[in-house]
């Protein structure tokens, strides 16, 4: 043949026969004696893989064939007898190397855009990548993917060209970086695979609000604290990093101050009870704030000691008594204050009642058994007044020596009565009384007995005259004083 073709796959080993030549001559003896050699070589790089026997004209593999550096080797045979002079003849041979699967995919990144922000929208490109496969027909075709699928996926822009694109919405708080494959497959048989990694980090965007563990917080400070004192301690979560998570506290001054209810409405006084707001703000921009609501009580504690009132008018000097107040507070406080008790006879009862009610006139004044009068009418009843005053004095002395005279010859008793109107005369060394009360719990007088009881009473004054209170509203002689 002039021309020879042969294939041969491109994992064929060395030593393996590509093809055998033969010449025929039909001179004898040495003339018709073929040696066979290799003339020429396209490309050049043929010499290294094949060789011819000169005697045989066998040609084998001498190198490893590759498919994707050279697919076709055409080089030339030359045939020459042993004759004088020689003659020779030539052919060509043609090999063609058949594609093997022998490559696996390629995946570069050719441009990488992170981090990624946590609120970039859906489709933002994060990367761009070139596949490529140096095989022939099925076994150079790649497909390609991510994994894992979410949240990002690829796009394929041209020839062997992807975009890695977000598919899904972000959240660094939830995942701050993600660790992508991209996978290639050619259509080999068997397929052949590459991989290729990126890591994308997730930047973060101040899109979470300082939040309080409580949105109500009671706290209870008894009154008279030092200033400075800690009261609560409020602490507010910010999952963002950085200046988006560091939080700065404040008592917002809109929400200061105590509550302002009416009376009645069964709030707290604003003394005792305090709600403000505290307020937590992020430095992220913008920066985003949260609220939490405290509520303090002002305890009490017992620093105040009982106070008397001062006396309403001054009493002549006599009996003096002590009296304590102590409240049951811890620890407990206490106040005293002295009350004098003077006992007068009954006609110096009645004439410093007739002075008093004489000398009431101008403004409103308040007589000796307790009755309003104005001054109006006290300055028109004057004159009346005096005489009854006259009056009275006259016969409570009366009653008084018929009281006395009475005691000397009447027997000492106890006088016990039950309810109802009750009247009572008694004597002693001291003066005479007497006594009327609706109910009456014990008496006893005699001379030398000692007496658990001391009770006093306002004397018995005439009727007022026309235009004052009536009678019956008089206020009931003064209670009992029990030391």
């Amino acid at each position: 043949q002039s021309v020879y073709k042969v294939q041969l796959l491109e994992n064929s080993t060395e030593g393996t026969l590509v093809v055998r030549v033969n010449a025929t001559d039909v001179d004898e003896g040495s003339n018709s004696e073929v040696t066979y050699a290799v003339t020429n070589f396209i490309p050049a790089s043929g010499r290294d893989v094949i060789t011819v026997n000169s005697n045989t004209g066998e040609i084998h593999l001498t190198g490893a064939l590759d498919f994707e550096e050279v697919s076709v080797f055409d080089f030339r045979i030359e045939a020459r007898d042993q004759g004088t002079p020689p003659l020779s003849s030539h052919c060509s041979v043609e090999l063609e190397v058949l594609d093997v699967n022998d490559n696996a995919p390629e995946v570069w990144v050719t441009s990488l855009s992170v981090p990624v922000p946590e609120d970039a929208s859906v489709g933002t490109v994060v990367a761009l990548l070139s596949v490529s496969d140096r095989d022939s027909g099925a076994n150079g075709r790649v497909r390609c993917w991510v994994w894992p699928a979410a949240p990002f996926g690829l796009e394929a822009t041209f020839a062997g060209s992807y975009s890695l694109v977000l598919r899904e919405a972000l959240d660094r708080e939830r995942v701050s970086e993600y660790e992508v494959e991209v996978r290639a497959e050619d259509g080999g048989a068997p397929a052949l695979g590459a991989r290729r990694g990126l890591r994308v980090p997730v930047s973060d965007v101040n899109d979470n609000a300082p939040l309080f563990a409580q949105a109500v917080y009671t706290v209870l400070a008894r009154e008279n604290n030092a200033a400075g004192a800690e009261l609560a301690r409020l602490w507010a979560r910010d999952p963002d990093e950085a200046g988006n998570g560091r939080v700065s506290y404040s008592v917002w001054e809109g929400a200061a101050g105590g509550v302002g209810a009416a009376a009645g409405s069964g709030w707290r006084a604003a003394s005792s009870y305090v709600s403000f707001e505290v307020r937590a703000v992020d430095a992220g921009e913008p920066p985003l704030c949260g609220n939490a609501t405290v509520q303090l009580f002002v305890l009490d504690e017992n620093d105040n000691a009982p106070a008397l009132l001062p006396p309403a008018g001054s009493a002549p000097e006599g009996h003096t008594l002590l009296i304590v107040v102590r409240d049951h507070g811890e620890p407990a406080r206490s106040a005293t204050a002295t009350l004098s008790v003077s006992l007068l006879e009954a006609n110096e009862a009645a004439l410093a009642a007739g002075s008093s009610a004489a000398s009431s006139s101008g403004s409103g004044s308040r007589s000796a058994v307790g009755v309003d009068v104005g001054g109006a009418a006290a300055s028109a009843a004057t004159n009346v007044w005096l005489v009854v005053a006259i009056c009275a004095v006259s016969s409570l002395f009366l009653l008084a020596l018929v009281l006395y005279g009475a005691s000397r010859w009447a027997p000492r008793a106890a006088v016990l009565s039950g309810p109802g109107p009750t009247t009572l005369v008694c004597a002693s060394e001291v003066g005479s009384w007497s006594y009327s009360q609706r109910h009456s719990r014990s008496l006893c007088v005699a001379d030398g007995a000692a007496k658990s009881d001391l009770m006093v009473f306002s004397p018995n004054f005439p009727p007022p005259p026309p235009g004052a209170a009536p009678k019956d509203t008089q206020p009931e002689p003064s209670a009992l004083l029990h030391t």
